[in-house]
């Protein structure tokens, strides 16, 4: 079994996620008392947001440069890096390693394609939705139509990730208008959503939309399960 490098603590809500969902699939797949091989490097996630907020990108690529270099030093096989906006850096963090880095949108348009969809919604940070680093992959890579919700409502998913699910808050209300604004991605066309920031999937379900989640958060973690796995 390979040994996985998490990058996480951005926010640690949904990288302890990651470690039960990785933990539970080697279970599932060797059965016993096996579980994953791991190590996480976690930050604390107060500061990194502030560069985001403060467009600071290249201070944050130099924070995450170095988290994935302690990890290849360490012994690691590979890096996940566990948070969908930070992979705006993405290409940084994989041209300073020398190991191979899982890209969740790769993971996400892969698991899409096999699905058989054309045009999905995407709920997800501000970054993630509106710049181009995470649409476009998808989109020019697995031939995706993307769509996103109108402004107002990307202001509030924005800010129900960073002021309630980061800080492991789940409120009915959140849910509903979340809810609200998936039924708008559907009657657009969309024929399954995106949980495209990794906290989201504390607060949305499969049974609360009529088109198929796609829990960026679970399918990343299932791909590194699969590849740390592979002879």
């Amino acid at each position: 079994m390979k040994t996985i490098g998490l990058i996480g603590g951005m926010s640690w809500e949904s990288s302890k996620l990651y470690y039960e969902i990785l933990n539970q699939e080697v279970k599932e797949r060797l059965g016993g008392l096996h579980s994953a091989k791991c190590m996480m490097y976690s930050f604390d996630f107060e500061p990194i947001k502030q560069l985001q907020f403060d467009g600071k990108w290249d201070e944050a690529a130099e924070q995450l440069k170095d988290a994935a270099r302690r990890l290849e030093n360490s012994g690691v096989d590979f890096i996940l890096l566990c948070t969908n906006t930070m992979h705006k850096l993405a290409e940084q963090i994989e041209s300073n390693i020398g190991i191979p880095f899982l890209h969740i949108a790769d993971a996400t348009g892969q698991v899409i394609q096999n699905n058989g969809l054309k045009k999905v919604g995407l709920l997800a940070t501000r970054f993630t939705m509106e710049e181009p680093f995470y649409k476009e992959r998808l989109e020019q890579r697995y031939g995706l139509e993307v769509i996103i919700p109108g402004d107002e409502d990307r202001n509030m998913i924005h800010e129900i990730i960073y002021q309630e699910l980061c800080r492991g808050e789940i409120k009915e209300s959140s849910k509903k208008e979340y809810r609200r604004v998936i039924q708008h991605l559907i009657e657009q066309g969309a024929e399954g959503i995106i949980l495209g920031c990794t906290e989201i999937t504390l607060l949305i379900k499969q049974e609360d939309c009529e088109v198929p989640v796609f829990d960026t958060t679970y399918i990343h973690a299932v791909q590194a399960v699969e590849f740390a796995l592979e002879s």
